[in-house]
């Protein structure tokens, strides 16, 4: 969503216009300049918004890059000017292909050498080959007969003296039977007495006789098929692996003879193969040295943070650019994102999907929504050249809705909607002191401004928040100095060191650091306490720093 807004003036310039205040009578604070007398501001009640401002470059959602396809390193002859409006297929850029063309030359002459090596190396290899054809086949059909004898025993000659002996098997098995039925016939005859004891012997004599014949058959089967069978299998498996063995000898001794050439057909080939592959490699380079546009758009170039101060250095004719390095971009017609760098003192408040109102310095008076969509996880490590000390996370943030005169490339201002107190306690940055382990405010009273112990909370570039210590509309003089302190005990104050607790009390910025350490101090606190760190001990100027990136951008 897009609205019209008024922008808030600068904190900064309020910050930095505050005079030096020293101790007035009762009731209020002079002005150390002309000696005025300065009224207290009360203490409010109300909303308090808590947020934190950066500066940003709006870039596209979508962009179609455009790099260098060409290995190493090159330099610009042609690139088209940036914002031109261009057509698919129409030149963007033209890469210095001078040495790319003299390589070309150089490869075309390898490749004609590569190709008449391969040309001898290929018929020597075929005479060669021919000479060995003959030595082969011979052995080749030496293992063809040895396989059909092979064959033949196991399809015809195996088959056939197995079923003799089965047969064998089978007859002495029905002899046996009819043996042993007249015997048993027999026996029944002798006990009635109707046939002898002579008769009966010869009936037994011959069912034993049936009975070793069969075990006999039996036999005869089981040593041919342990034994005859294996014996005859394996000689002639034999034959036929040692004939197989030959032509493998035959075919490696033709192998030996054919390697040489071989290996230099095979080498010539290969060669033959590397070289055209540099030719066409070659002629691919000097064609990506032209580079046309794949879709209809507007040109974008590509801005990379490479000067000694972290600043971005626009692309252009002469500039020189490695392989895949991007040159410029045609944004496509699917929305514009708002890119920025968020310090690391407020990184823990800056989280995905935290909602953003940014307004566009081109376009003054308008507002537009958007969310944050993506919090670098690392620092970018080329603010590192503006500030050692300094870690900027990149930070993308999707924009709900555009206007037709945003352009990727413009500045903008970010805003990230951190919370907001509702019904809180706040007074002016400037009138929270730190007094050693303490912090306070001075209290306008009918005799002379006391000070009281406060708990402060969180705050924005303008307010703090009041957790205990005030009330709803007492006077507290901003930057309040206690009567009686001298100009010197006031230059003390502004540059004493971490142990110099005796002195009087500290601003505002000091406050929110010992807050911060304080077990009850909110996580606003601790923010207020880390971007404050450092800077002058003066009032609103120590405050200002609490805000964090909200007083750089502005």
């Amino acid at each position: 969503m897009t609205r019209v807004i008024q922008r808030r003036g600068a904190f900064l310039a309020l910050v930095i216009g505050l005079p030096l205040l020293v101790g007035a009578g009762p009731g209020g604070c002079v002005d150390s300049d002309n000696g005025s007398l300065l009224a207290g501001v009360p203490v409010q009640r109300g909303d308090l918004h808590i947020s934190v401002v950066q500066r940003g470059n709006l870039e596209a959602k979508d962009a179609v890059s455009i790099a260098s396809e060409i290995e190493g390193r090159t330099t610009i002859l042609y690139l088209i000017n940036e914002g031109t409006h261009v057509t698919e297929g129409e030149l963007l850029v033209e890469l210095d292909a001078s040495a790319l063309e003299d390589r070309k030359v150089t490869q075309e002459i390898l490749v004609q050498n590569a190709e008449a090596a391969f040309t001898k190396a290929k018929q020597q290899y075929e005479i060669q080959k021919s000479e060995n054809e003959s030595s082969i086949d011979a052995a080749k059909n030496t293992v063809q007969f040895s396989e059909m004898d092979l064959n033949k025993y196991l399809d015809g000659d195996w088959p056939q003296q197995l079923q003799v002996a089965a047969e064998e098997i089978v007859l002495a098995e029905e002899e046996k039977a009819r043996a042993e039925e007249r015997l048993n016939w027999s026996r029944d005859l002798a006990e009635k007495g109707f046939l002898t004891r002579t008769e009966l012997e010869g009936d037994e004599l011959a069912f034993n006789r049936s009975e070793i014949l069969l075990q006999q058959a039996k036999r005869s089967k089981e040593l041919l098929i342990e034994y005859d069978n294996p014996r005859q299998l394996k000689q002639l498996e034999a034959d036929l692996a040692e004939a197989r063995r030959e032509l493998q000898r035959t075919e490696m001794r033709s192998e030996a003879r054919l390697v040489d050439f071989e290996a230099a057909l095979n080498s010539s080939e290969r060669k033959l193969d590397l070289e055209r592959e540099k030719l066409e490699k070659t002629l691919e380079q000097i064609e990506r040295a032209r580079i046309v546009s794949p879709v209809d758009g507007m040109v974008v170039y590509t801005r990379e943070g490479r000067g000694r101060w972290g600043s971005d250095e626009p692309m252009q004719e002469g500039s020189e650019v490695r392989e895949r390095q991007e040159i410029l971009t045609i944004p496509t017609a699917n929305g514009l994102i708002a890119e920025a760098s968020v310090h690391e003192s407020v990184l823990k408040q800056v989280v995905q999907g935290l909602r953003c109102e940014v307004t566009v310095d081109a376009l003054p008076g308008l507002q537009f929504d958007g969310t944050v969509e993506f919090v670098a996880p690392l620092p970018d490590q080329n603010s590192w050249w503006a500030n050692p000390n300094t870690r900027l996370f990149r930070t993308r943030i999707a924009i709900d809705s555009t206007h037709a005169e945003m352009r990727p490339g413009m500045s903008c201002s970010i805003e990230f909607l951190i919370d907001d107190i509702e019904d809180a306690l706040y007074v002016p940055l400037q009138a929270v002191n730190l007094d050693g382990e303490r912090t306070l405010c001075f209290v306008e009273t009918a005799d002379a401004p006391e000070p009281r112990d406060v708990e402060v909370g969180r705050s924005n570039d303008k307010y703090v928040e009041i957790k205990k210590g005030l009330s709803e509309g007492e006077l507290v003089p901003p930057g309040f100095t206690p009567k009686g302190d001298s100009g010197e005990g006031r230059g003390r104050s502004r540059s004493r060191g971490k142990g110099d607790k005796g002195d009087k009390p500290a601003t505002a910025g000091e406050a929110a650091v010992a807050a911060s350490k304080k077990p009850t101090s909110s996580s606003g606190a601790e923010r207020d306490a880390r971007t404050s760190k450092g800077r002058p001990d003066k009032g609103a100027g120590a405050d200002a720093g609490a805000t964090g990136a909200t007083g750089t951008a502005e």
